[in-house]
C-alpha cells in the first residue's frame, strides 16, 4: 500500500469536492481542524452515492448499519477559506465485522490531511457487530477494482414498465407535482426504455427513446431518483439510449430538459435549440445533439 504521507490524489478512485465556508475557519484563519471529520463525512456519504447505493434503504434490507469505531486525522496543511478540496475516500479492508476506509484531503495536488476511519456493521437496534454480508463486500471491492455498479437494461414496456412507473411516479408525480394524466401516454407501449439498476437490483433511474421524425430520436422521461442524484446513474440511462439510438441509424437526439437539468445535458453534449418554454408549468428547453 501506498506509505500514507505520500497519498497522491491518483490513488483514489472517488474524491467529493468541497469549498471552505467562512464558518469553518477559526481564529487563525485556516479550517478549525475539528471540520476536518465533517469533510470526511460528507464524503462518505458521496462515496455511497458514488456506488448507486441509497444508504439507509440498503443498509435496512441488508439488516443492519455502520457504526464508527475508529477516527484518526494526521494534519501536513491548512485549507483556508473559499478554498476548493477534493476529499477523497477508498475502501482498504474489510474484515470480518469491520471495514477500514482511508480519507484524504488534497488542494489541487497537495495533501493537506489524511485518516483513517473504520466502521463496524452491526445490528442496528443492539449496535451487536454482525459479518459484513457479502453483497455488501462484493460491492465495495468491486467499486475499488474499477468495475461498474450499475446495469442500464433497455426494452419494452411489458418487461421494464413498473420499474420505469415506479420512478417516474416518485419523481414526476410526487415530487414535482405533475399531474398523473399528463406523466402517462400511449408512447410508452410503442418506445423503448431504459432502466438503471444497482448491484442490488433497485432500479434507479430510467428514460425512454422514441422516433421524433425520420432520422431523429427524442429522448423523454428521463428521471433519477433524489437520494443518487449527482451520482452517474442518470448519466449511464442516457449514454445507453444514446449508443442504442445509433445502432437503429438516427443521426440526431432531441429532447425537452427541464431548466434545472440543462447543464446535466449540456455536458453530455447536447447544446439548446430556441427558446425557454412550458411544460406541465415548468420551465423547458429544446437541447439537441448528433450522432
Amino acid at each position: 500500500m501506498t506509505e500514507k504521507k505520500g497519498l497522491r490524489r491518483q490513488d483514489f478512485r472517488f474524491a467529493e469536492r468541497l469549498r471552505v465556508r467562512w464558518v469553518e475557519v477559526d481564529a487563525q484563519q485556516i479550517v478549525f481542524n475539528g471540520h476536518y471529520l465533517s469533510y470526511f463525512d460528507t464524503a462518505a456519504s458521496a462515496y455511497w452515492r458514488a456506488m448507486a447505493m441509497p444508504y439507509a434503504e440498503t443498509m435496512a434490507e441488508l439488516g443492519g448499519d455502520l457504526f464508527v469505531r475508529k477516527s484518526t486525522l494526521e494534519y501536513l496543511g491548512s485549507a483556508r477559506y473559499d478554498e476548493l478540496l477534493d476529499v477523497a475516500i477508498r475502501c482498504e479492508r474489510i474484515g470480518n465485522s469491520s471495514i477500514q476506509m482511508r480519507a484524504a484531503v488534497f488542494r489541487g495536488e497537495q495533501l493537506l490531511v489524511h485518516g483513517e476511519l473504520i466502521y463496524v456493521f452491526a445490528d442496528g437496534k443492539t449496535q451487536s457487530p454482525k459479518p459484513v454480508p457479502l453483497e455488501l463486500r462484493k460491492l465495495l471491492e468491486g467499486f475499488e477494482a474499477g468495475e461498474s455498479v450499475v446495469e442500464v437494461r433497455l426494452g419494452p414496456w411489458s418487461d421494464l414498465g413498473p420499474h420505469a412507473r415506479a420512478i417516474r411516479q416518485e419523481v414526476f408525480v410526487q415530487e414535482q407535482q405533475i399531474p398523473a394524466e399528463m406523466e402517462w401516454d400511449a408512447a410508452d407501449e410503442s418506445c423503448l426504455h431504459a432502466v438503471a439498476f444497482n448491484r442490488f437490483g433497485k432500479a434507479l433511474a430510467t428514460g425512454r427513446l422514441l422516433e421524433h421524425v425520420p432520422g431523429v430520436a427524442k429522448v423523454g422521461r428521463m428521471a433519477v431518483l433524489r437520494n443518487m442524484r449527482g451520482s452517474r446513474v442518470g448519466r449511464e440511462v442516457l449514454e445507453a439510449l444514446l449508443q442504442r439510438g445509433r445502432e437503429m441509424g438516427y443521426r440526431e437526439i432531441i429532447l425537452h430538459a427541464q431548466i434545472s437539468a440543462a447543464g446535466f445535458y449540456t455536458r453530455a453534449g447536447f447544446v439548446q435549440r430556441g427558446p425557454v418554454f412550458e411544460e406541465a408549468g415548468i420551465g423547458h428547453v429544446e437541447m439537441v445533439r448528433r450522432l
